[in-house]
């Protein structure tokens, strides 16, 4: 009888690639209002083509906020602010309001909502996620402390929103992350954790996404020509 193989399953490594912020490319607003970075997108699993803002299922953008007025609507999509630079902005949402005022303040409301910003003391900086219902699942955890973490997601996000951050991933592949980097993570079991160790006197933005219902996802077309395979 043949001999059985008896070597434990390969588990393919996750998929690094390090997004500087220096290469994000920034889009004027129509209104003139600001201009927007995009970190990273992924199009719904139905559309074929390259994701827009009808038929995103996930995106993470930076936004340099210049003056007040009222929030573009997404019908659907849940969204996250996150505050980076700047004295801050108050959201008005139908009798309340979501104050951003101290670095790394959190504010969380539905796309639909009718929203007016009123900035506090000049232009903001903010960072923004917004996830589809329906077509993918999203969170975000602020990480200001050095700890090891783990995560179970499709994709995570990294983005370091202060200082400077050195990241090992699974015990082994370390990268380095200065103010407005981000590092993507494409895990290809999803069930099984991710650990992350951190370690610097910086913070981060975690962003764990889902597609739901999703193929294996390319990310050629999710990230900037000027993004840097790790791995």
């Amino acid at each position: 009888m043949s001999g059985a193989n008896l070597s434990k399953p390969m588990v393919h490594a996750a998929s690094l690639t390090l997004l500087r912020g220096a290469a994000l490319v920034a889009s004027p607003w129509k209104n003139g209002g600001g201009v927007t970075r995009e970190i990273a997108v992924a199009p719904m699993v139905t559309q074929a083509a390259a994701a827009s803002l009808d038929t995103f299922a996930w995106r993470v953008s930076v936004a340099d906020v210049a003056q007040a007025g009222p929030f573009s609507r997404f019908e659907g999509v849940d969204r996250t602010l996150v505050l980076l630079e700047g004295a801050g902005m108050l959201l008005d949402e139908a009798g309340s309001t979501h104050a951003l005022t101290q670095p790394l303040d959190v504010a969380r409301f539905a796309g639909e909502a009718a929203i007016d910003a009123r900035l506090v003391g000049g232009a903001t900086r903010d960072f923004n996620l917004m996830v589809r219902r329906g077509a993918a699942r999203g969170t975000l955890e602020v990480w200001r402390e050095n700890a090891r973490y783990n995560l179970r997601a499709q994709t995570v996000l990294l983005y370091c929103a202060q200082g400077e951050q050195d990241v090992r991933i699974d015990g082994d592949r370390e990268v380095q992350l200065e103010a407005g980097d981000t590092l993507r993570i494409d895990i290809p079991d999803a069930q099984r954790p991710l650990q992350i160790e951190t370690r610097g006197a910086g913070a981060l933005l975690a962003v764990a996404l889902d597609m739901l219902d999703a193929p294996p996802q390319d990310i050629t077309d999710t990230v900037s020509r000027d993004a840097v395979r790790i791995s």
